[in-house]
């Protein structure tokens, strides 16, 4: 029953809110650029008209699959597509999701705006109106609006035309998948899980479309192959909540049915919602048993200390940028990751598909989950990366694979953090405002140096000798006095609580290619033999350093023109997979 499942849910574009009645509208839609941004004043949003171009959704303009291209910059840039939809009954409503659109989205059918969204790596969804669906065809337009503002969160894209340092061409657009569902129109609308470890059960809550009366809605439990529990319950108004029961099944392994990257056990919930006795939505979701936390300068996974061996993961592929070529890509990538030994990644500067996330549930890899960063400081870019994280937070809630959040990354946005008030007063609200939102998780708030208030010491440090790294970091003071870079572990004013420690970037070695423009840390090793010589005498050195807790090694793959992956960007080994894991597991 569970692969079954797990079979279901990853035929679907979100496994964590599964639905059977789903059509993609991936493909061939119309497309525009409008760099003299006439396109409101002009009503290219009416039905009946044309655009000049084609594109392959979900892939953005500046990727070579999508068919055109281009790595100009066109700020505003338009979709179009007919829809047809099957036979409705009267009760029923077709709503339509965007996994993602960078950066801000506008959304019309049939001529009438349904919708905005403002965020370039959450998703969103709007209803479709009953009359255009009841049609059996509809036209939807999609305006996107892609300032290349630096106080935008933008991640690793960089502002302008050329990819440089460690930034890369821009997304622009519709990039992740699009899709329509046929519900009722009183849906679930959020379901959120959180695991109750030492209670043996888990807590449900969730939101719908609209308030219900005379609602009821029916959960049963799947774990293992079986159904373990069932239940119902009445619903009225908009939100519901009821505790689900989880058992120790094996009174010897009391951690049998938790989950861990050995042991990556998911239960199955499965919702039904009712109204006056007539069948409103129907859906499928999944939570794992798990608990993350710190005790002293320990990292606890349920109750048992954890050492994590993390990569650093960007999520580009060559042809399709932030876009995986298709699902398997995505699935690639965690395999990889677990058969270098990795029991994690950290997902750098992209909130990632919920398909890679199930992924990553199904097979035991932990995430490191993190906003991607503003660059410049200002009102707006404060309320604009509080908004879409969020989002992010919300989106992430569900997957036990995410243990980590990291809102802010190197300073990035809060440049001036070390002495400023403001900034500081920043960093530390995004602490709180995180665990406020999802408790459950550990948060790295300002990762790699300048730290604030933070459940984790993540220290970011390329030194290439394996003996002068382990000399920075022969102890706790020693590591309280490290500066790299003109930078400081903790900003003014904060100083080292106890918290666990990892070095959380180290090593990107590069392997020589006779590009002057390709690049790593360091100068780049003459041969495969040189690179791996290289990370074994890093790892060696970490492994002498007995408070850290963990490393994560950069990175996966090369990306663009920064070639320090143990990975070509096709995902090519460039040294052999089993000589990477005996590395990591020496220890």
């Amino acid at each position: 029953m569970s692969h079954q499942m797990i079979q279901r849910l990853e035929s679907a574009p979100r496994p964590d809110m599964y639905r059977e009645r789903w059509i993609s509208l991936n493909g061939e839609w119309q497309f525009a650029f409008d760099d003299a941004d006439a396109g409101l004043d002009g009503g290219w949003f009416e039905p009946g008209r044309t655009f000049d171009r084609r594109i392959q959704v979900p892939f953005c303009y500046q990727s070579k699959r999508s068919g055109i291209g281009e790595t100009d910059l066109h700020e505003v840039v338009w979709y179009r597509k007919s829809v047809i939809v099957p036979r409705l009954e009267a009760h029923e409503h077709v709503y339509i999701h965007f996994g993602a659109v960078d950066y801000k989205a506008d959304v019309w059918i049939d001529g009438r705006h349904v919708g905005q969204h403002v965020g370039g790596h959450t998703g969103f969804s709007v209803k479709v109106p009953k009359a255009s669906a009841d049609n059996g065809v509809f036209e939807i337009v999609v305006r996107a609006e892609d300032r290349y503002a630096v106080g935008q969160p933008r991640g690793k894209q960089i502002w302008g035309r050329h990819p440089e340092r460690c930034w890369y061409t821009a997304t622009t657009g519709i990039w992740r998948r699009v899709w329509l569902e046929i519900t009722g129109e009183t849906r679930v609308e959020r379901v959120r899980i959180t695991p109750d470890v030492d209670r043996h059960e888990a807590l449900v809550e969730g939101r719908l479309s609209r308030p219900a009366e005379n609602g009821e809605l029916a959960w049963t439990l799947h774990f293992n192959g079986a159904k373990i529990s069932a239940g119902t319950l009445s619903v009225a108004g908009q939100h519901f909540r009821f505790a689900v029961p989880v058992e120790e099944r094996d009174p010897i392994d009391i951690a049998a049915h938790l989950w861990s990257p050995q042991k990556p056990n998911l239960f199955f919930l499965e919702l039904e919602l009712a109204l006056n006795g007539r069948a409103e939505d129907r859906m499928l979701t999944y939570f794992g048993m798990r608990k993350i936390q710190t005790r002293g300068d320990r990292v606890l996974l349920n109750d048992v200390p954890l050492y994590q061996k993390l990569v650093l993961d960007q999520g580009y592929w060559p042809d399709t940028l932030m876009t995986p070529p298709d699902d398997g890509a995505l699935l690639k990538d965690v395999l990889l990751a677990k058969q270098m030994g990795f029991n994690g990644v950290r997902k750098h500067q992209k909130i990632e598909d919920p398909k890679y996330l199930f992924y990553a549930d199904v097979h035991g890899l932990l995430v490191w989950h993190e906003m991607p960063s503003m660059y410049r400081f200002s009102a707006e870019s404060m309320q604009a990366l509080v908004q879409e994280w969020q989002e992010a937070v919300e989106q992430a809630y569900n997957h036990p694979c995410v243990i980590v959040h990291v809102p802010l990354n190197e300073s990035w946005g809060v440049n001036d953090i070390l002495n400023n008030e403001q900034q500081q007063r920043f960093a530390e609200s995004l602490y709180h405002l995180t665990k406020a939102l999802d408790p459950t998780r550990l948060v790295s708030t300002n990762d790699g140096w300048e730290m604030v208030t933070s459940d984790l010491c993540g220290v970011h440090d390329y030194e290439k000798s394996g003996d002068r790294l382990w000399e920075k970091f022969r102890d706790r003071d020693a590591v309280l006095a490290w500066q790299a870079q003109g930078k400081m572990l903790y900003a003014n004013g904060f100083g080292y609580r106890g918290e666990p420690v990892l070095l959380t970037e180290f090593g990107g070695i590069a392997l020589e290619d006779h590009s002057g423009e390709s690049w790593g840390y360091n100068e780049k090793a003459a041969d495969d033999e040189e690179l791996l010589a290289r990370l074994a005498n890093l790892l060696d050195a970490i492994r002498r350093l007995d408070y850290i807790q963990g490393y994560c090694y950069t990175q996966l793959t090369d990306v663009q023109q920064e070639a320090n992956g143990l990975l070509y960007a096709d995902r090519t080994p460039k040294v052999p997979l089993e000589r990477v894991r005996e590395l990591i597991e020496r220890g």
